[in-house]
């Protein structure tokens, strides 16, 4: 019988009350009557007669309560409307901010096996400036492919844009040249036609490509035969053999069209001549750390057999997933961070609207209790209600979620193989029915807690009191929690937007202003000698220098923070060709004449490379001051000669640094070359592609006579990335700015949610005291002490949550110091600013209850109560 009475629990208190004796003595009949087997019978009988029964129950009553909260809150639908909203602005920003999060850092990739993919450098750190993660040099990566045993699978790839001519106008596609098996590493499959087989990958096959499905779609107008069509790429046939998926994005989210590597001999050759990518398979069971300590021993074998080339060349591994920035794994974290503080400022009022509705209405739930109503039919009835405003306020918030989603791609890097725009998943739904059931039940509990309290028999008798020491305590739990969230909030956006603001002002090296910018890939073999480059160059510069308002143009191999470039080792007369201990690398930019001029970096001395630096005159370079500073400091490098470039170059001018990684990362040491002293066929990578014109006036009026020059010059040269330069900048610090404009919107709403909030619960707080108010006035409390009182009860709450909020506030800045770019985690303006905003929204929002409180009339506030 006592288990019979346990799992009577499972139907609601007021159906036990009233039927449980009935039920228990039909039981003990029937367990009377029965023997044998016909016991276990009658168990399983009496189990699913009482879970099928208590579910109808349940629902039942379900039902009663929603069609009475359903009539409740259409009494109400200032306060229904005002829950709402407030559930919907906390929800919406955290399931938007976990989208971000999910998306870019905790969603597995779409390949098979995702979890043992992983990307393979080289290891330079030893001889770099610019990081130990090197590209690969194919001779080393075959090797590398030969030697290994914890890999079931190695591929590789590089970066290879073309102009596609023959389809219409010219078009610059960026593309990637990938070896035959990657795809079938990665378990994906075209969804027209094929990939490429292993013949296809080796030097003199026929050209084939495979095109991105929005390339299919735009270009070819999603044509079902498009497989088999002749296409030209940088002026070479290529037979279109497939198309990938939709959602198919690598080795970045940018590729439109992928062609085999095909390797020649001589690409075997030079084992410093690093430009490709690999990518491997974990075998099954082989841990990272596995892998990595036998990649370093094979980098150590090749660097014994060739010590010249590999002296100190090792290994580095990382997982495919852990392709993120630190800088954008802490924007998004801060994101989700801030959107918890919007949610729990929200939950807080949402928890305060709640618990003021309870309160109003303890004589109705008196009554009810009073009729026979329980504890539990009163707090379920309560949570009813508190979990339909959360519902419908999530899915509100799902849409306000979804809407916003668009405006933070920037976050989104594009070196991930995903899409722009997180999708709006089940991970994503199901976050958001989680987060809106925790905000009804969890903030809804207590409001519930203190209704039941409240409809004691006491609260029938008129004038009965409605204040108490444990509701003052939760009001004051409740704007302390606000005040805190609000700090926390508004620290850290301040924090972010001084940091923004330095960033912004870092000297670039270059002037910004007043310069356009463009790019032209030249196709090989077309151009692949030096005197081809040249009449075209000269072609385009002498034209476009004679616009209106041109004051210069000139072409480079890499503009500033657009692609950040090759660099290339230099070695300096006398030091021992086989030590490469001291050697280092700088950054390689082969220019034509007058680029100095047109990107405004200084000169420092000496002067811009000339057209009279011909092929067969002296081999000169500009090198910039911290060239001159690591190799020469304190000398004068004029005149000065070092190896370069696979050629002895003699230094004629010092130019200023330039940042060409980024306003937040020191560069390495740059050399700028004549692009006329480029050898022919040789490290093609590093010809110039990149056009920049210095002018007056409005800027895109030049881009159409632009266009027609370049025509003139090559009809089938396409142009392409037209913007300014301070654009280009601007791009740089935009994932900053969009975190911080995000940031500084979920502080307002905060802000604004907590003032309206704090003001609610004083107010309340206010008038649930009236009739101390009312007799404290009778005995003859000044107006003036009692506002006093009430001002100073509400400074007092705000100190405390000012000072909770920065001990919070400090603890977050630690976390994401990375983004700080130099303000420091203890930035006393950005703290004072944020404690000052909010004790004044504190101290303002009680200024209305305590006027009200100062104006109470004793003798009608005393009758009344």
């Amino acid at each position: 019988m006592r288990l019979y009475s346990a799992l009577l629990h499972l139907f609601p208190a007021g159906f036990r009350n009233e039927y449980a004796g009935e039920m228990k003595a039909v039981f003990a009949r029937k367990q009377r009557d029965a023997g044998g087997l016909l016991t276990v019978w009658l168990w399983i009988e009496t189990l699913c007669d009482i879970l099928w029964n208590a579910a109808l129950v349940h629902l039942d009553v379900l039902k009663q309560d929603l069609r009475y909260t359903v009539r409740s809150l259409g009494r109400s639908p200032g306060f229904a409307a005002t829950a709402v909203a407030v559930a919907a602005v906390g929800i919406g920003a955290t399931t938007a901010a976990f989208a971000m999060l999910d998306h870019v850092i905790l969603k597995p990739l779409p390949f098979a096996d995702q979890d043992r993919l992983i990307e393979l450098f080289e290891d330079h750190s030893a001889v770099s400036h610019t990081g130990q993660e090197w590209d690969l040099a194919p001779a080393n990566y075959r090797d590398w492919k030969r030697m290994n045993t914890s890999f079931e699978a190695m591929a590789s790839y590089r970066n290879e844009s073309v102009n596609m001519l023959g389809e219409g106008e010219p078009l610059r596609l960026v593309g990637s040249a990938i070896s035959w098996d990657m795809l079938p590493m990665l378990g994906v499959k075209p969804i027209v036609g094929r990939w490429f087989t292993e013949s296809e990958d080796q030097a003199g096959a026929a050209g084939t490509a495979v095109l991105s499905y929005a390339l299919w779609q735009n270009r070819f107008g999603g044509e079902a035969n498009v497989v088999g069509r002749k296409i030209l790429l940088d002026n070479e046939a290529f037979t279109v053999i497939g198309v990938m998926p939709k959602d198919f994005y690598f080795p970045t989210r940018v590729p439109q069209i992928w062609t085999p590597q095909r390797f020649a001999p001589s690409d075997y050759v030079d084992r410093n001549d690093n430009y490709i990518y690999g990518l491997g398979k974990l075998k099954p069971g082989v841990s990272l750390a596995t892998a990595r300590a036998e990649m370093r021993t094979i980098a150590a074998q090749l660097a014994h057999e060739y010590p010249k080339e590999l002296a100190h060349t090792s290994a580095t591994l990382k997982s495919l997933r852990d392709d993120i920035g630190l800088q954008t794994r802490l924007m998004i974290e801060a994101l989700l961070g801030a959107a918890a503080c919007v949610l729990l400022v929200a939950s807080m009022n949402l928890a305060n609207l709640l618990l003021a509705r309870a309160l109003e209405r303890g004589r109705e739930l008196a009554v009810r209790t009073a009729i026979g109503a329980g504890r539990e039919r009163i707090i379920r009835q309560m949570l009813t209600e508190s979990l339909v405003l959360s519902l419908t306020g999530g899915v509100l918030g799902i849409a306000l979620a979804a809407a916003a989603l668009p405006l933070m791609v920037k976050l989104v890097p594009v070196s991930l193989p995903i899409a722009e725009i997180p999708p709006v998943d089940v991970r994503f739904l199901l976050f958001a029915l989680g987060i809106t059931t925790l905000t009804g039940v969890g903030f809804g509990l207590v409001p519930a807690l203190r209704a039941c309290r409240a409809a004691a028999a006491d609260n029938l008798r008129e004038g009965a009191r409605s204040g108490g020491g444990r509701r003052e305590t939760l009001r004051s739990a409740l704007v302390l929690a606000e005040i805190a969230g609000s700090v926390v909030l508004l620290v850290c956006c301040a924090l972010l937007t001084r940091a923004l603001g330095r960033v912004e002002t870092i000297d670039p090296g270059f002037r910004t202003a007043g310069v356009l910018t463009a790019r032209m890939m030249l196709p090989m073999p077309k151009y692949e000698n030096v005197a081809a480059r040249d009449r075209f160059y000269r072609d385009v510069l002498t034209k476009t220098a004679a616009l209106p308002g041109v004051e210069s143009a000139a072409f480079t191999s890499f503009l500033p923070m657009t692609n950040l470039g090759g660099v290339w080792p230099v070695i300096i007369p006398g030091q021992a060709a086989q030590d490469r201990s001291s050697l280092r690398n700088a950054s390689l930019r082969f220019v034509s004449p007058g680029f100095f001029r047109t990107l405004g970096v200084p000169l420092l001395s000496g002067r811009d490379v000339e057209a009279s630096d011909s092929p067969t005159s002296q081999f000169v370079a500009v090198v910039s001051d911290s060239f001159v500073k690591y190799y020469w400091p304190n000398q004068d490098p004029l005149g000065r000669t070092f190896n370069f470039g696979n050629h002895d170059r003699i230094v004629v001018g010092v130019a200023g640094d330039v940042r060409v990684r980024g306003l937040e990362r020191l560069s390495e040491p740059q050399v700028y070359l004549p692009y006329t002293q480029h050898h022919d066929q040789v490290a093609m990578f590093y010809a110039p592609k990149d056009l920049a014109i210095r002018a007056s006036g409005n800027l895109t009026n030049l881009v159409p006579a632009l266009r027609q020059i370049v025509h003139e010059a090559d009809p089938a040269q396409p142009i392409s990335d037209i913007r300014t330069l301070a654009d280009i900048v601007d791009a740089e610090t935009l994932p900053r700015r969009v975190q911080a404009i995000a940031l500084a919107s979920f502080a307002f709403i905060a802000f604004l949610l907590a003032a309206i909030g704090i003001h609610g619960l004083l107010s309340f707080g206010v008038t649930s005291r009236i009739r101390e108010i009312a007799v404290r006035i009778a005995l003859g409390a000044s107006p003036r002490n009692l506002a006093g009182t009430i001002l100073g009860e509400a400074a007092r709450l705000a100190i405390v949550g000012v000072a909770i909020g920065c001990l919070l506030a400090y603890a977050a800045a630690m976390q994401m110091r990375a983004l700080l770019a130099g303000v420091t985690p203890n930035d006393w303006f950005s703290y004072s600013a944020a404690g000052a905003l909010c004790l004044l929204m504190a101290v303002a929002g009680s200024l209305i209850p305590a006027v009200r409180a100062i104006r109470v009339d004793p003798a009608i506030a005393i009758r009344t109560e």
